[in-house]
């Protein structure tokens, strides 16, 4: 039986404030354990919270770029639950009316766009950790992470593949990114994803029983959960067995996931209003103001460089599809002074030897101001396009100026018309055959002439210069 998989995401995203969501305390990563956990993140008696304004701003803006719903009134509830690491015994929430409404988003996978629907995006305070390493059978806890904002944006089930699922997960990291919403760090926590699967019947409009995949912090990760857990599902039910409600982790060094526990309800948490906090009010003024703080955002970038910047389609797409990525190029380009010759570079160049090496655009051996300076050389004619390769990998290798590589190398192109001439007469000398063949019409035997003349200049010709001198010489 053909079998189709049913996905929803909801998606932890740390906002980019230095305090806490409901105190002063600081957020930044990487302190000695508890040394940034107050009063009000200890539960301490007699302390109350006081709503962060600036995750208020950020939440706002993240609506505004998903053409969300806003709530002008929007309220703070407690979702009770006990666990060692949540000191207050309930999580400060928003259940029954979130700041952020229905919007959506668009995924291309494949060449196919699609809409997926984002059900609801509310602001939380995170809880603390629990760390089991070094004690010995004990558990520690930290609560530096305690009451630091959370946004959770929670997708509907409009997911159908792992593929899409990670597409989806791309393009809102991009999102949050580019708001300035997050700085969408996976590895420390500032996002991260839970996944609800399920299947049933292909041609089916009923929803299967679905399970919930906690805190998955890569997006190599999701697809491989998600693709194992619904082979496990299937699996399941082909043996007339049944899929349980719950929660599982998935383990990456096997490949497979887990049961956690059992799979609570939004009445196991018995919400309620928490009585500390007001409503929250958004008046139109306070809307308008944040949407006057937005940057460009993915797809704006991308229609830009398209229509006024005319780099391909494709490229466009690849190039905005993070903001370092869409930073880089665009410094790359001001200096070089040439567009479409730096998208080029970045897309086939520069995030080639990344994906061969392993490294993230952050990472790179060569920044954009010494890869724009290379491009100049190109652009004014020093060096070809395949000597500059030869100067890039230097860059990459061992860093420095393209300038200095270029001149300590001897790789400046020859442009005398006197030197490019005598290159051409003796190819012309060494290939009587085809010259013949040009001759009579093989249009295609110039490409074959033109390599053997920058053969013998070692690349350092001008390409330009040698075909023009090459039919020149052809048509005597």
């Amino acid at each position: 039986m053909p079998w189709e998989t049913v996905i929803g995401l909801e998606v932890h995203v740390q906002l980019t404030t230095q305090s806490k969501i409901f105190s002063g305390a600081s957020t930044a990563f990487g302190a000695p354990p508890n040394s940034q956990a107050c009063g009000v993140d200890l539960a301490l008696p007699g302390v109350l919270p006081v709503l962060n304004a600036e995750a208020v701003a950020l939440a706002v803006r993240f609506g505004l770029a998903i053409g969300a719903e806003l709530h002008r009134t929007s309220i703070f509830e407690r979702k009770n639950y006990f666990y060692p690491d949540l000191p207050k015994g309930y999580q400060i929430s928003q259940m029954e009316v979130p700041i952020v409404g229905r919007g959506a988003l668009e995924i291309e996978v494949a060449g196919v766009t699609r809409t997926i629907g984002i059900t609801r995006a509310h602001l939380e305070e995170d809880a603390g950790k629990s760390v089991h390493e070094d004690f010995h059978g004990a558990t520690g806890i930290d609560l530096n992470r305690a009451g630091t904002p959370l946004l959770e944006v929670v997708s509907e089930p409009d997911l159908r593949s792992a593929e899409e699922a990670v597409a989806y997960l791309r393009a809102l990291h991009a999102l949050v990114c580019y708001l300035g919403v997050s700085d969408g760090n996976m590895a420390e926590g500032s996002f991260r994803c839970d996944a609800n699967v399920s299947v049933r019947p292909a041609g089916s409009q009923s929803l299967g029983t679905r399970t919930e995949i906690k805190n998955i912090n890569s997006f190599r990760f999701v697809e491989q959960a998600i693709v194992h857990e619904a082979g496990r599902q299937i699996d399941l039910l082909e043996r007339d067995e049944r899929v349980v409600q719950e929660t599982r982790l998935y383990d990456p060094e096997r490949n497979e996931t887990r049961a956690m526990r059992s799979k609570e309800v939004a009445n196991d948490y018995r919400y309620f209003p928490d009585p500390d906090l007001l409503p929250l009010e958004l008046s139109d003024a306070y809307i308008a103001e944040q949407h006057a703080c937005m940057p460009e955002l993915p797809a704006a970038k991308r229609e830009r460089y398209i229509g006024q910047l005319g780099i391909k389609p494709e490229d466009a797409t690849l190039l905005t599809g993070a903001l370092a990525r869409a930073e880089y190029f665009e410094q790359v380009a001001e200096r070089c002074g040439n567009p479409r010759l730096a998208a080029n570079w970045v897309v086939v160049e520069l995030l080639g030897a990344l994906n061969r090496d392993g490294l993230d655009i952050a990472q790179s051996p060569v920044t954009a101001l010494a890869l724009g300076g290379l491009l100049e050389r190109i652009e004014d004619q020093t060096i070809s396009g395949k000597i500059a390769k030869q100067v890039f990998q230097v860059l990459w290798e061992e860093g420095g100026d393209a300038d200095a590589i270029i001149a300590d190398r001897g790789l400046k192109q020859v442009t005398d018309s006197g030197a490019i001439e005598a290159f051409v007469e003796a190819v012309i000398h060494e290939h009587p055959e085809q010259v013949e063949q040009f001759r009579a019409g093989k249009e295609k035997v110039l490409g074959f002439l033109v390599g053997q003349v920058m053969k013998r200049s070692q690349g350092k010709a001008n390409p330009s210069q040698v075909n023009d001198m090459l039919r020149q010489k052809l048509a005597e």
